[in-house]
C-alpha cells in the first residue's frame, strides 16, 4: 500500500493504493540495459540486479548461483562450441504470466 501521494513516471500512486510490481519487468530498463531484449553473458552487471531481490529481501546464495551459473555456460560453450538457436527468437514461444518470464521451449543446435 502506498504510505503517500507519490508521481512514478507520468502517474500519481495516491496514499492508500494497492501497488503491485511485476518482477518480469526487471532488467529491462533500456536506460540501464543496452539492448535488454538480448541474453549478453559479457554484460556489466556491477549494479544491483533485481533478479536476486534487494536490501534484506536479497537472495543469501546470489554468489553461489552466479558462480554455478558461469561454469555451466563456460563448459557448456566449450563442449558444444558451435552450439546456436535452431528457431528465430522471433518464432519462440515466451512465458509472460506476472511471476515468471522465460520461454517454454528453446530448440538448438550444433
Amino acid at each position: 500500500m502506498a504510505t503517500a501521494d507519490i508521481e512514478v513516471g507520468d502517474m500519481v500512486v495516491k496514499e492508500g493504493d494497492a501497488v503491485v510490481v511485476s518482477t518480469a519487468a526487471a532488467n529491462w530498463d533500456e536506460s540501464v540495459f543496452a539492448h535488454p531484449e538480448k541474453l549478453d553473458f559479457d554484460r556489466d552487471a556491477g549494479h544491483q540486479q533485481p533478479a536476486f531481490g534487494h536490501g534484506i529481501h536479497r537472495c543469501i546464495a546470489q554468489n553461489l548461483a552466479r558462480v554455478e551459473l558461469e561454469i555451466v555456460f563456460n563448459t557448456l560453450f566449450a563442449r558444444v562450441p558451435g552450439l546456436r538457436l535452431a528457431a528465430p527468437v522471433e518464432e519462440l514461444s515466451f512465458k509472460d504470466g506476472a511471476l515468471l518470464y522465460g520461454i517454454h521451449s528453446l530448440p538448438v543446435t550444433w
